[in-house]
């Protein structure tokens, strides 16, 4: 795990913050990307990147799933609609869709598994957003 640049209690407001609010997302990692892992290669089947210039709990950009664009793209206009808890990482995530856009629970997990199965995380819904991780 990497060492944290923010408390487990600042990550959480930094998160929370997000949900529900519309920002400007950077793609660093378009669907189709292959990243290639020590033990294996990731595919990315959906867009990934960041919100420019916001640290996340690992002092890099906070991290940013784009759901509802299946084309690569490199960069999107996001609503914040969930968001990704990992209790082994300091890395929480956010997910994001085109304004207006919405996913179930499952949806989400379902199009973030490819990585986070590789964690142990779990995800919040934008609708479930009292719910504590």
């Amino acid at each position: 795990m990497k060492k944290p640049y923010l408390s487990a209690e600042e990550r959480k407001a930094l998160i929370e913050r997000y949900l529900g609010q519309k920002v400007h997302i950077k793609i660093d990692r378009p669907v189709g990307y292959v990243h290639h892992k020590s033990k294996y290669d990731l595919v990315y089947p959906i867009n990934y990147g960041y919100i420019p210039g916001v640290l996340g709990g690992d002092a890099e950009e906070l991290d940013v799933y784009l759901l509802g664009v299946s084309t690569p793209v490199r960069e999107y206009d996001v609503e914040i609609i969930g968001a990704v808890w990992r209790r082994d990482d300091v890395e929480d995530k956010l997910i994001g869709a085109p304004v207006g856009m919405r996913f179930t629970q499952r949806e989400m997990e379902e199009a973030v598994r490819f990585q986070e199965q590789h964690h142990d995380s779990w995800v919040q819904a934008l609708s479930d957003a009292d719910i504590s991780p």
